[in-house]
């Protein structure tokens, strides 16, 4: 396994969140049931499948700044204030793989771009299915599940 999901959750996904000004404790369970569900909470963040804890692709990547981020120069800047000053600006899609802060954040703006309400923090298969319509759209609801026993569901309780 690779990040424990409550330490994650307290110095990655939450301060980013409330970064953002969206944070709840809806948002922070579904983060981390796509980063469970992507890449295993970042045992392998190198994927032909996509960058990152999330496994976001360079065209999913590219599409949200250019189709989302675009329209709310605000927001985007508030974003790119998460991107490496240098780094961001030779290999943007890297920022997915090694700025988890950055990751997060786009993860979550592609979730927010969707516009789907969120489900209960509890309410597995809710998370699931906006994992799928977001992230996955071949994902098996049961694979997100399981992901979530194997990984979060040992440590959320801890948190």
């Amino acid at each position: 396994m690779g990040i424990a999901a409550n330490e994650l959750c307290r110095h990655v996904i939450r301060p980013t969140l409330i970064y953002l000004g969206c944070h709840c404790p809806n948002a922070e369970s579904l983060l981390l049931g796509i980063a469970a569900s992507q890449s295993a909470l970042g045992d392998a963040l190198d994927s032909r499948r996509g960058h990152g804890l999330y496994r976001i692709t360079e065209l999913r990547h590219q599409h949200l700044w250019d189709d989302y981020l675009a329209r709310d120069p605000d927001r985007a800047s508030l974003v790119r204030g998460l991107a490496s000053q240098h780094a961001f600006l030779k290999g943007p899609h890297l920022e997915l793989t090694v700025n988890l802060r950055y990751a997060t954040a786009i993860a979550w703006l592609l979730i927010e771009a969707q516009g789907t309400p969120l489900p209960p923090d509890n309410d597995i298969i809710g998370m699931a299915r906006i994992w799928r319509q977001t992230f996955q759209p071949q994902g098996r609801l049961r694979d997100f599940a399981a992901a979530w026993q194997n990984c979060i569901a040992p440590l959320h309780s801890v948190a």
